[in-house]
């Protein structure tokens, strides 16, 4: 049978990714050589054989420097636009192999996903699960494309100046992360070099510095502000917040919007949004007034129970089919379209919807 390989006696090629496609790179070439004159070694090579070998070995550790400085800095995306992948979790006749996290993170469209404002909480929320238990068992090109889509969100946080603090959470807990996994180097598997890995710790800790210094321009607006509303009107936009922090920050605005956030009954339906009334009974705290501290209660009452969980958009799951996609909402109300390949007579009823946390237990096997 004819070899279909690579041949073993080439030293191969190395491709980059470039706005033209995918081309071949040279290790040797003069662009290389200057802009990597920092990892140029001296060697002094004598006549004796002793300095030649010296000087051979030299010559191999300063190939393996370019080569890691050149991976490290390559922008490959490893993206895909993929709307739907069929989830396998073991092999039959017919498949071979299984789906990993890793996979369907490089498959599902998360950079586009990320610019639509109904499904940046979800992958922001979706990427602060992965970098607290998953990101080791992640792929080569999984980590790449995490960090990548990383990037495209930090960027558009500092461009647009929303959602900062979801971002310094996310940030933070990563940073937390990634030096415990240096530190313990040896005691954990990692994918790639260490200094790629510290690289990434500094790159994280310089975003946290620019969010940190991030200035929020005031508005200058000629027409009506939140303010001018009526007050049962700043009342019904409270009552539809489901953050407790972003009633908060509102309620200091003005003394008008201050007043309107301290309302019992605001944070009564915040509660009973957020956890159950047997839950309630447990945690039961009264003022000196003998009434219920409904706002007290609610950070208490988080501290055990996790919050319940909203989103404008998430991934979808179809039983029938094992199928997991985004959908359309203006494509569903046009053509009928259920975003992916279904056979199901009816697939409307055999799709659930996919929290960040079932995304992620989807591909514990």
């Amino acid at each position: 049978m004819p070899f279909l390989g690579q041949d073993w006696r080439s030293p191969g090629w190395s491709w980059i990714k470039t706005d033209d496609g995918w081309k071949p790179f040279e290790f040797f070439g003069n662009d290389l050589r200057d802009n990597n004159n920092e990892f140029q070694l001296e060697v002094l090579v004598n006549e004796n054989k002793e300095n030649m070998y010296a000087g051979d070995v030299c010559e191999v550790a300063a190939k393996k420097r370019k080569k890691d400085y050149v991976n490290n800095n390559t922008k490959s995306q490893f993206l895909y636009k993929e709307k739907w992948i069929f989830v396998q979790k073991e092999s039959t006749r017919e498949r071979h192999g299984y789906c990993t996290l890793g996979e369907a993170f490089n498959r599902l469209d998360f950079s586009s996903a990320i610019q639509d404002i109904r499904r940046f909480n979800y992958v922001v929320k979706l990427l602060h699960l992965i970098a607290k238990s998953q990101l080791t068992s992640l792929s080569g090109a999984a980590q790449k494309n995490y960090f990548n889509v990383l990037e495209k969100i930090v960027r558009k946080v500092l461009d647009d100046h929303q959602n900062p603090r979801l971002i310094k959470s996310l940030l933070e807990d990563l940073s937390s992360v990634l030096s415990i996994l240096i530190r313990e180097v040896g005691k954990c598997v990692l994918i790639g070099n260490i200094n790629v890995w510290v690289c990434r710790l500094e790159t994280i800790l310089n975003w946290q510095q620019q969010l940190n210094n991030l200035q929020i321009p005031k508005q200058i607006s000629s027409g009506k502000t939140l303010s001018d509303l009526p007050l049962h009107m700043q009342n019904n936009i409270l009552y539809k917040f489901s953050d407790a922090c972003d009633i908060i920050n509102l309620g200091q605005a003005t003394p008008t919007l201050h007043m309107l956030s301290e309302d019992r009954q605001l944070w009564k339906k915040l509660c009973q949004f957020h956890f159950a009334e047997k839950q309630f009974c447990r945690h039961l705290i009264l003022s000196e007034k003998g009434h219920v501290d409904w706002k007290l209660m609610f950070f208490t009452l988080q501290k055990y129970y996790p919050k319940k969980e909203q989103y404008g958009d998430t991934l979808h799951f179809c039983r029938h089919c094992s199928i997991l996609f985004w959908k359309d909402r203006h494509l569903a109300l046009l053509f009928k379209d259920s975003g992916h390949p279904c056979t199901a007579n009816d697939p409307d009823s055999c799709l659930t919807p996919v929290s960040p946390q079932h995304f992620i237990d989807l591909f514990k096997f």
